[in-house]
This record gives C-alpha cells, sequence and structure tokens, in this order.
C-alpha cells in the first residue's frame, strides 16, 4: 500500500515526509483494519511533520481525521461494527480508563493517552487499522471528503466553543480562520451566537462573510463590539493580547490549538482583571466527538477546501503552511 511517513522532522520545505510501499497492517485484538476514503489535512500534522510536536515514534503515519470503510476485524469485537461500515478514525485513540480524569469523564486528560497519526500510525495511507472502542459513527448526508475534517477540526472546534463558555445568544471572536474555525463559525452561528472574525488572509475573510459572520477584519484588529468570549485557532501567541484586549467584563479566551507560539508578557490590570479568563482545550474526549457529529447530523455544515490526491499530501501540507488555501483540505487515495 502507498503511506507516508514523517522520516526526517523537519521544515515542511526541506521535505519531511517519504512516500513509502508497504505490506498491509493487520488488525490487533480489538481493532478494525480499515480501507481509507478521505483523510483530512490538519495543522497538527504539519506541527507533527515539522517536529514542533516530536513524533512518538519513528517514521510515523499522519493524519487523523480518516473516513474508512471497514474491511477487516481482529479478534474479540462485537457487533458495534461490521465489514463496510463506514467509520471515523480520529485523533484520540487509547486512553487507561481507570485513572481519575477517565473515571470522571475527562479522558483527554489521562497521562495514557495515544493518538492517531503521533502515537500510532494514521490516515496519510490507503489502509490503516484503529481500536474499534475509538472508532466513530458517522452522520449520514455528507459526502467522505465533507466528513474528514469534522473528526478533528469540527470535533475540537465544538471542545474549543464549550470551553470559551460563550452565553446563549453571545458575542464570539474566532482568531484565524482555517479548516477548525471555518465549521465552529458555523455551530456559533447555528446556536444564534454573533460571531466576529479576525484573520488576516483574505480569502479566508471572505470565506468568514460567505458563512453569515457578522463581521470579518485583520487579525490585530479591534471587533465592533465588545465580545463575552473569544477562541484562538491561529497558533500565533501574539494574538493572545487583542483577543483579551477584545474581551468584555468577565469574557473567557479559549486556546484551541495544541502548539502556540510564546505569549507576550501581560498586563494584569489591561488584560486579565474584571474577571477575565484564558483556558487551554487539551484533545477531546469521545463524548465530545459524538456530541459534535450529532449536531452535525441534524445542522448541516459546509465544508469549504481542496482535495489532493493521496500521492501529493506533502504538496497539501507545504500549502498549508504557506497558507496558499482557505477551508480545509482532504486528501484522496
Amino acid at each position: 500500500m502507498l503511506a507516508w511517513q514523517v522520516h526526517r522532522p523537519g521544515p515542511i520545505v526541506n521535505g519531511p515526509l517519504r512516500q513509502v510501499r508497504s505490506a498491509l497492517p493487520q488488525p490487533s485484538p480489538g481493532d478494525l483494519l480499515v480501507r481509507v476514503l478521505a483523510c483530512g489535512v490538519c495543522r497538527t500534522d504539519l506541527h507533527v511533520a515539522e517536529g514542533d510536536l516530536t513524533p512518538h515514534r519513528p517514521d510515523v503515519v499522519p493524519g487523523h481525521e480518516v473516513v474508512a470503510e471497514v474491511i477487516g476485524m481482529g479478534a474479540g469485537l462485537g457487533d458495534e461494527f461490521s465489514i463496510g461500515d463506514r467509520v471515523g478514525i480520529a485523533w484520540l485513540r487509547h486512553t487507561c480508563g481507570v485513572c481519575r480524569y477517565c473515571l470522571r469523564g475527562d479522558e483527554n486528560l489521562c497521562s495514557e493517552t495515544q493518538f492517531t497519526g503521533w502515537d500510532a500510525d494514521g490516515g496519510y495511507a490507503e489502509y490503516a487499522t484503529a481500536p474499534a472502542a475509538y472508532a466513530l459513527a458517522l452522520p449520514p448526508g455528507y459526502s467522505d471528503t465533507e466528513l474528514a475534517p469534522l473528526l478533528c477540526a469540527g470535533i475540537i472546534g465544538y471542545r474549543a466553543l464549550l470551553r470559551a463558555q460563550l452565553p446563549p445568544g453571545g458575542r464570539l471572536g474566532i482568531y484565524g480562520f482555517g479548516g477548525s474555525a471555518h465549521i465552529t463559525a458555523q455551530v456559533a452561528l447555528a446556536q444564534g451566537a454573533e460571531v466576529h472574525v479576525m484573520t488576516r488572509g483574505v480569502g479566508a475573510r471572505a470565506l468568514a462573510r460567505e458563512l453569515g459572520v457578522n463581521s470579518a477584519q485583520g487579525p490585530a484588529d479591534r471587533p465592533p463590539v465588545s465580545l463575552d468570549a473569544a477562541i484562538l485557532f491561529a497558533p500565533v501567541g501574539e494574538l493572545v493580547i487583542p483577543a483579551l484586549e477584545a474581551l468584555d467584563r468577565g469574557g473567557t479566551l479559549a486556546i484551541a490549538g495544541i502548539h502556540l507560539s510564546d505569549i507576550p508578557v501581560l498586563n494584569y490590570q489591561k488584560h486579565l482583571f474584571q474577571e477575565k479568563q484564558i483556558r487551554s482545550v487539551t484533545a477531546n474526549t469521545r463524548a465530545d466527538s459524538r456530541a459534535f457529529l450529532d449536531f452535525a447530523a441534524s445542522h448541516r455544515l459546509h465544508l469549504s477546501g481542496p482535495r489532493y490526491d493521496l500521492c501529493h499530501a506533502d504538496q497539501a501540507l507545504a500549502d498549508l503552511a504557506a497558507g496558499r488555501f482557505s477551508g480545509a483540505a482532504v486528501l484522496v487515495p
């Protein structure tokens, strides 16, 4: 099968990925063997490829927004999935299930978490395996390429929106407008929020307006109103300052990314007083995934972004790094 490996992590322009031909993986007990139908291109893949996030195993296959068809099953599985089912393989692929975080419903904080495309091979390949306990049933009404970005960009944006504590009908600011943000904006609008987007790309601002946001401006510009909540999607620590300054009293800034450049020094009186908060977002739980996919089943989301053949995965990541597209890119074998 064709697959891409992170062989020498480093700047994407130096070619950290290599294309290989390998044997089909074999499912362990409890695993599904799947044929990849589509795999989203996430900024986390870029962080792994470039070494911002050190790969947890050599030559790992990236990709964790995987839409796939079940073609084989390991021993010990029940009847939750069958051969031919369309399933989702997302970022979270293992937790211990017995620690205090798992037992209280915060499995994303488990110290034994493992992640697709970081700890184990992911979807930049024609075939993959995944634990059935972490595979996701997918909503009808979406194509394979539409579903793929929902499996991380959508799920993590949904959790970030929860972490931002946006009140009903509140004013939400979104900083950065890539794959996750363009989905999250639609969720917030469907929930009755007022949404304001701050992003550098002219194309991204145009997409935001097409999706119905209330305003779109540059990344450091003030929104036209004070915000009840904000989400920082861009991995740029400098944007924490304007985001906090745009918050109204009691507002919350959620930082959605797994990696962020350094945050400048904050002034307590200017940036945090009046009960403003900064909250990080760490992965997601399976409950988050199910809740978001249920939402997507009942609210038609519109996915925008280019499609790439799997053999051009390196180009897709290079285009993501250079900001050459808006929305969410998807690889198709």
